[in-house]
């Protein structure tokens, strides 16, 4: 009996350490909050919270530790976890002042409703009648008719070979490219691509700032610099001219359809991997904003639009 007494209490001991060993250790964040081990997340920082004035959100889990990673990283800490600020430029750690806050958010939910409930219906009709090539050339034809717009803006900042690169490109595009429907100016035969400029850089190219943060309703997100930026851009593009106002209108109206049919599903991927959506197209728009002020000069290939995010409630309805 006291064998058999000795080995239930040995047993018990046994049992008891199982009971409390080692378990896996939540990673810790960033303010002493924890996440759960092998557990899918998006981390969102808003321009007050981090300390580089960055929105980062991220819509995948950190990779697992494998058996060939060092153990101090398997384990996990807080200078382990991925802020993704390496890669970022120090110019890009931007912010913007938002004294209109409740109004923007008001008017981004405006935006965002009218995206998902009319303007990417429509699109997605229409995509499903008009075969992607002819939407394509659409897309070619309207950027050929911006000409006048990446030009002037190109002289206002004395960007001599931007400016002699639209004017080749248009006289190119407007012949052999049949009014603009194709663009042969920028295959890899001529070489030729459009210069990305509008007012708004333009005005920051002489050292105006943006300002503080404006979302308009259909025009999306802005900022004054911005603003007085499209009054310039509407002024210098042909289509603005047409005579009465409400056919312009339709024809703008059916250029964003088409851009929106083209690009379907890049507002959805920002908005769902977002903890606050409206913080993540705020910085994502400073950040785009001020990157091309900084790239003056720069091209874009013939495949992508003039304004990245055309017809989502990311850049406006009405861009």
């Amino acid at each position: 009996m006291k064998f058999l007494s000795l080995a239930l209490a040995l047993c018990a001991f046994v049992m008891m350490g199982c009971a409390h060993g080692p378990q896996a250790v939540s990673a810790p964040m960033a303010g002493g909050e924890t996440l759960p081990p092998a557990t899918p997340a998006v981390a969102s920082y808003s321009l007050d919270q981090h300390p580089a004035s960055l929105q980062l959100a991220k819509d995948e889990a950190a990779p697992p530790a494998t058996a060939d990673e060092p153990e101090e990283k398997a384990e996990g800490g807080e200078d382990d976890f991925d802020y993704g600020m390496e890669d970022v430029p120090a110019a890009e750690q931007v912010t913007i002042a938002d004294p209109w806050e409740p109004f923007n958010r008001a008017m981004f939910t405006f935006n965002d409703r009218l995206y998902f409930w009319v303007l990417k219906p429509v699109a997605e009709g229409y995509s499903a009648v008009v075969p992607e090539p002819a939407r394509v050339s659409v897309s070619n034809f309207f950027s050929n008719l911006r000409a006048p717009v990446r030009f002037v803006n190109c002289l206002l900042q004395a960007n001599v070979i931007g400016a002699s690169t639209e004017l080749f490109r248009f006289m190119l595009n407007s012949t052999i490219g049949l009014a603009g429907l194709f663009d042969p100016a920028g295959g890899e035969e001529i070489g030729l691509l459009r210069q990305d400029e509008d007012f708004g850089q333009t005005l920051g190219s002489y050292g105006t700032g943006q300002g503080f943060y404006i979302v308009w309703p259909f025009l999306g997100p802005s900022s004054p610099r911005d603003t007085l930026g499209m009054v310039g851009d509407f002024f210098a593009y042909p289509i603005s001219y047409l005579d009465p106002w409400y056919v312009w209108t339709a024809v703008r109206g059916y250029q964003t359809i088409n851009d929106t049919s083209l690009s379907i599903g890049d507002y959805e991927a920002i908005k769902d991997a977002a903890i606050d959506p409206y913080l993540s197209v705020r910085n994502a728009y400073i950040q785009y904003r001020q990157k091309k002020v900084e790239e003056k000069g720069a091209t874009i290939g013939k495949s992508q639009p003039d304004i990245p995010g055309a017809g989502t409630p990311a850049r406006g309805v009405g861009h």
